[in-house]
């Protein structure tokens, strides 16, 4: 099978960084791959065994849970800094309380796509089917109408079947995934997307403990999707560093966007377990604890 790649011209961003900003000296976007979701798509490793093929020292950097007041700025202007794009995972009621910076967004070049709406604690596994896809619906549906100017003025469709997504990427919470809710987006072109790496930044840390954490995951595969969250000040406080890091360590950052045909992926290797299941059990504690206001 074919994988779709386009290769990036810069400038990147409109009304970001400018072209003369984006030099050798930048870390850069090497390329935009194009991820189809017909039938349905799971990747990830951390509970998938499948993965968007990247090659030695490529990664892709998503974002979750914002976009949020105090910290998504500063993301931005890190990412716009270095000439980077990333996916935003956004949460459908932060979308609704911060239209404008959901926005940007999407207007410097970044994918927005879906992570709820209002990321049910402690997981979408303690809610009913029909509850868990409500909850869902209408956090696309937030999404579409805020970032990408859906016209519902007709009425908000009722199930997914009934929602043209332009970027049909979704991410469960704590990737807690239900069997009826991979069936639900199977049928309808939505890919799950988890992660390959994570900083592990849900905790509270220092930037430099944070960028030490990551650095040393990533070194010792080399390659893969990373997860990291844009409503966290240690986050926001280490992005910067890591970027250059990146850069100073011949990494390359790749760009996925929603792509026609079905997702095209490589097998984990020998030996793959998913981590999912222990690490939701190890979260229990916190993630039962209300999401933070904003």
């Amino acid at each position: 099978m074919k994988i779709s790649v386009v290769f990036l011209i810069l400038p990147l961003f409109a009304g970001a960084a400018k072209a003369a900003d984006c030099g050798p000296d930048k870390l850069g976007t090497s390329r935009i791959v194009e991820v189809g979701t017909q039938g349905g798509l799971a990747v990830g490793f951390k509970t998938y065994p499948k993965e968007i093929p990247l090659a030695d020292h490529e990664v892709i950097l998503t974002f979750d849970d914002g976009p949020e007041v105090a910290t998504t700025p500063q993301i931005l202007e890190a990412l716009a800094a270095e000439c980077v794009r990333v996916t935003f995972f956004d949460i459908g009621r932060k979308v609704e309380a911060t239209p404008e910076l959901a926005r940007r967004e999407a207007a410097e070049g970044h994918n927005v796509a879906h992570h709820t709406f209002t990321h049910p604690q402690p997981t979408l596994r303690y809610m009913g089917d029909r509850e868990a896809r409500a909850d869902i619906l209408r956090g696309m549906i937030a999404v579409e109408r805020i970032v990408y100017g859906a016209d519902f003025s007709a009425g908000e469709p009722k199930d997914l079947s009934g929602l043209k997504l332009h970027a049909p990427f979704f991410r469960f919470p704590g990737f807690a995934d239900t069997a009826d809710l991979k069936s639900w987006f199977a049928a309808n072109n939505v890919g799950i997307f988890s992660t390959d790496l994570w900083a592990s930044d849900w905790i509270e840390m220092t930037p430099q403990v944070e960028l030490n954490l990551i650095m040393a995951r990533l070194e010792a595969v080399k390659r893969g999707m990373i997860l990291l969250h844009d409503n966290h000040q240690w986050t926001a406080d280490m992005l910067p560093h890591f970027l250059r890091e990146l850069k100073l360590r011949g990494y390359h950052v790749v760009h996925m966007v929603a792509g026609p045909g079905p997702g095209v992926t490589v097998d984990a290797p020998p030996g793959w377990v998913s981590e999912t299941e222990r690490t939701i059990d190890r979260l229990k504690p916190r993630l039962t604890k209300p999401p933070p206001p904003g």
